[in-house]
């Protein structure tokens, strides 16, 4: 790969992962337009770790409180709030760690096609706007139970189809769990943190077993670009939701969604 490309998709990665605008999307559109190949495992990898380091950095202080309440002794109301929370976000994410290692050569096989990229670009973007309009705003973390922290962490199964879009689906159950739309992102980007990790592991192991050769320098180039870029990502997106709310991004995602058809047909 060359610099500009490492470049370009790093900054589409770590700007789209954290949108309700599928970072798959993108990332097809991007070599598609540029005539690019695919990226590739070891870059693939490097993204997601950026990725991950973004949101550990951005939350660290929330993340430092979960992980202190899990090891002293529970002082106040908000430490028991803390493991709760830790409780709600583990268990959420088992279903997608499930089902995505027990599918993912499966989707990468048979799901990583342009026009099923397009229509689900499309539909779960009108499922988004659904659940905004009708998605009551009376909720904020402390509302967050077992159960609607599952319905959550199933809804995040169906992020494996391309194009779905993980902070996309988690936010349009959360709105429909009648979550604010800032709660709703922030538990999504929480909940991220073990299924991107995951990932990344997963691609890590792939190629410390020769799956693939790696680059250092671009492995790190990428990883650094699409850290910052999904930094910024997340303080951006949460700053806009006070403002704009979703539906920009629904109309985005409508428009994507055509322009990947006409790539197609």
């Amino acid at each position: 790969m060359t610099l500009i490309q490492i470049l370009t998709l790093a900054l589409i990665q770590g700007l789209t992962e954290f949108l309700p605008v599928s970072s798959s999307a993108h990332l097809i559109l991007g070599g598609k337009a540029l005539g690019w190949a695919d990226q590739g495992l070891v870059f693939d990898v490097a993204t997601h770790l950026g990725t991950l380091l973004a949101v550990l950095v951005y939350f660290r202080s929330e993340l430092w409180g979960m992980a202190r309440a899990c090891v002293v002794p529970a002082g106040d109301g908000s430490d028991q709030e803390r493991r709760r929370m830790v409780l709600f976000l583990a268990l959420a994410s088992l279903p997608a760690l499930a089902v995505g290692f027990l599918l993912h050569d499966w989707v990468e096989a048979y799901l990583r096609d342009v026009r099923i990229i397009a229509w689900t670009t499309i539909g779960f973007g009108l499922l988004l706007w659904l659940a905004d309009v009708l998605g009551a705003n009376r909720r904020n973390l402390e509302g967050m139970t077992l159960k609607r922290a599952m319905f959550i962490g199933l809804a995040q199964v169906l992020a494996l189809v391309p194009g779905t879009s993980r902070s996309g689906i988690t936010i349009t159950a959360g709105r429909f769990l009648g979550f604010t739309p800032d709660t709703a992102a922030r538990f999504s980007f929480l909940l991220s943190i073990p299924v991107i990790a995951a990932a990344g592991g997963y691609g890590a192991l792939r190629v410390a077993t020769g799956d693939a050769p790696i680059d250092w320098i671009q492995f790190v180039s990428a990883l650094l670009i699409a850290a910052v870029a999904g930094w910024a990502c997340i303080a951006a997106f949460l700053a806009l939701l006070k403002r704009v709310g979703l539906v920009p991004f629904v109309v985005y995602r409508l428009l994507l969604g055509v322009v990947l058809l006409w790539f197609v047909y």
